[in-house]
C-alpha cells in the first residue's frame, strides 16, 4: 500500500510541471496512469484471494490432522505409501 501512496504522492508533484507542457500528452499520461492504477487493483485483489485460499487450506489442514488424532490411528503399523496417500490425499482437497 505504502508504493501506491508514494505514487499517488509523486504523481501530484509532477502534475503541475506536466501542465506546462501543452503537447497533448496529458490525456495520454493519464490512460497510462489510470490502466497502471487498474493492474495494481487486480493485482492487489489476487493477493486477497490468495491469502484467504491460503487461510482455508492451513484451516481443512488442522481440521483433518484433528480428525486424524481423534480417530487414533495406529500410524506405525501403516506403510509409508500409505501415509503418503493420506499426504496426498489431504492436498487435492484444498485445491
Amino acid at each position: 500500500m505504502k508504493p501506491i501512496l508514494a505514487l499517488a504522492c509523486l504523481a501530484l508533484l509532477t502534475a503541475p510541471l506536466a501542465a506546462c507542457g501543452g503537447n497533448g500528452d496529458d490525456k495520454l499520461a493519464g490512460r497510462v496512469e489510470d490502466a497502471a492504477d487498474n493492474r495494481a487493483d487486480q493485482m492487489e485483489a489476487m493477493a486477497s484471494n490468495l491469502e484467504d485460499r491460503a487461510d482455508r487450506t492451513r484451516d481443512i489442514g488442522e481440521q483433518r490432522a484433528d480428525a486424524i488424532d481423534a480417530a487414533d490411528i495406529n500410524a506405525q503399523a501403516m506403510s509409508n505409501a500409505q501415509k503418503d496417500e493420506i499426504v496426498a490425499n489431504q492436498a487435492a482437497a484444498v485445491r
